[in-house]
């Protein structure tokens, strides 16, 4: 497989996982939240050395007799900014510079390429080389694969890999010692117009492959440890300089740096979200899962309920079990209770007689411990055919347009519990009042508590 296939095929698979990750935040259930309830946005910082070679093999036109130990390390650093989109996968681009070195065992020579360099002379000898590198900057995919406590609700070390594309600009420097002091050949101004590499006159430029791992450390709800090893492979091989060398060039980055996540205090980071332990409480937790068996409990009553919803056998509108007038007369106008409509109807009691009906943050999905106060509304409703208005109302976080919207969703569904209970859709009347209306300051948590809520009115 050739470099530009190799390249295709990267890129593809970062298309694809972007779109994955985006199908799952999609997806996934209530109970993992959406991606607006997390901080994504994470920058960073690194510095660390480069040898010139990889750990998955390969040879270099330097250093292929050089064990580690023997390398000279020179400095690399930079920056970093990663948009993460789920638990699991992220985009990060990347921006580094520094120096590579490399030099063979004492003794072994490497030799100039003529072709490469027009204007030396053939058969050139060289027993190091160091690379400036202007900038290396690359588009790579992160992909989380392991935490050590997958237990926690939220993870505190994580393992990564990473894989992505890049544009290299380097200048590399020749020695005929191997420490690189004396018989400089300086590549700047070789890459001419006049040279075969017309194009930059001081550094050249070359497309490469990033291919990392890593490990980080949750140090604070800001702030995380990365420690990293980064596999450069350049498609070029004049990395080291112009020599006689049928393969191309690569490197090598290990480093360590911080990572500081950005956005809103009050939301936690996603990517140290643990989908995992989360699935665990579900199943384990034993208040969680009694909750569950209750909210299990009650969609089998409603699935009966249906079933009973479904008869009427006087045509009125009314299910049969429901209907406390059966037999109406065909035509008859008849109230939520199925009986012919003699008198005004009445309304329901004040406002202040039901509680609010309260809400998670950034949800609209009806808690349990609403649903004995929803009970007895239902019961009055169907026994009085009385009409009542639900108010949804939203805290402060977010847009006023997302959470007029919010609001709107959080009084339907009280009114969907009305309904699929008995109640005639057409006596409960919903208005959406967004965040316009609080009952408590929206400067403290305790004060958005109570406003995510929906009010029933008369």
């Amino acid at each position: 497989m050739n470099y530009s296939t190799i390249k295709t095929a990267i890129a593809c698979s970062l298309v694809a996982a972007l779109g994955l990750a985006e199908t799952a935040q999609a997806q996934e259930p209530t109970v993992f939240g959406g991606r607006s309830q997390y901080r994504t946005w994470t920058i960073g910082v690194n510095g660390g050395f480069t040898t010139p070679s990889v750990l998955v093999g390969g040879s270099n036109s330097f250093g292929k007799e050089v064990g580690f130990g023997e390398y000279k390390l020179r400095e690399y650093y930079g920056i970093s900014l990663r948009k993460q989109f789920s638990s699991w996968f992220g985009l990060e681009g990347n921006i580094n510079r520094g120096r590579i070195f490399a030099h063979n065992e004492e003794g072994l020579k490497t030799t100039i390429d003529p072709w490469n360099a027009p204007g030396l002379p053939a058969n050139l000898d060289y027993e190091s080389a160091e690379t400036s590198v202007q900038y290396s900057a690359s588009l790579n995919g992160v992909f989380q694969l392991a935490t050590i406590d997958f237990l926690r609700r939220e993870n505190a070390v994580n393992f990564y890999a990473s894989v992505g594309l890049g544009l290299l600009a380097y200048n590399p420097v020749l020695y005929t010692d191997a420490d690189g002091s004396t018989g400089e050949w300086n590549n700047k101004g070789n890459w001419g117009a006049d040279s075969q590499n017309a194009g930059d006159n001081d550094f050249k430029k070359a497309t490469n492959i990033p291919v990392g791992v890593g490990i980080k450390f949750k140090l604070s709800d800001r702030v995380a440890l990365n420690l990293g090893y980064t596999m450069n492979f350049v498609d070029d091989k004049t990395l080291y300089g112009p020599v006689n060398k049928g393969v191309n060039d690569n490197f090598s980055y290990t480093y360590g740096g911080l990572e500081f996540s950005l956005g809103s205090s009050s939301k936690p980071d996603l990517t140290w979200h643990n989908p995992v332990s989360t699935l665990y409480d579900e199943l384990k937790d034993p208040s969680l899962r009694n909750e569950l068996e209750a909210l299990k409990q009650r969609v089998t009553t409603l699935e009966g309920l249906v079933d009973e919803l479904g008869r009427d056998s006087d045509g009125d509108g009314v299910s049969d079990k429901f209907d406390k007038c059966p037999n109406t007369p065909a035509g008859t106008q008849v109230d939520g209770a199925g009986c012919p409509i003699k008198f005004p109807e009445p309304e329901v009691a004040e406002s202040a007689t039901y509680s609010n009906i309260q809400f998670e943050f950034d949800s609209s999905v009806l808690k349990t411990e609403s649903y004995s106060t929803l009970d007895r509304l239902s019961s009055d409703l169907r026994e009085s055919g009385a009409s009542v208005t639900l108010d949804g109302h939203a805290s402060a976080e977010g847009t006023e347009a997302y959470n007029m919207n919010l609001s709107r969703d959080r009084a339907n569904s009280v009114k969907q519990y009305l309904v699929n209970s008995g109640v005639d859709a057409n006596k409960v009347m919903v208005n959406a009042l967004g965040e316009s209306a609080p009952i408590a300051s929206n400067a403290t948590e305790e004060g958005r508590v109570l406003n995510r809520r929906v009010e029933i009115k008369k």
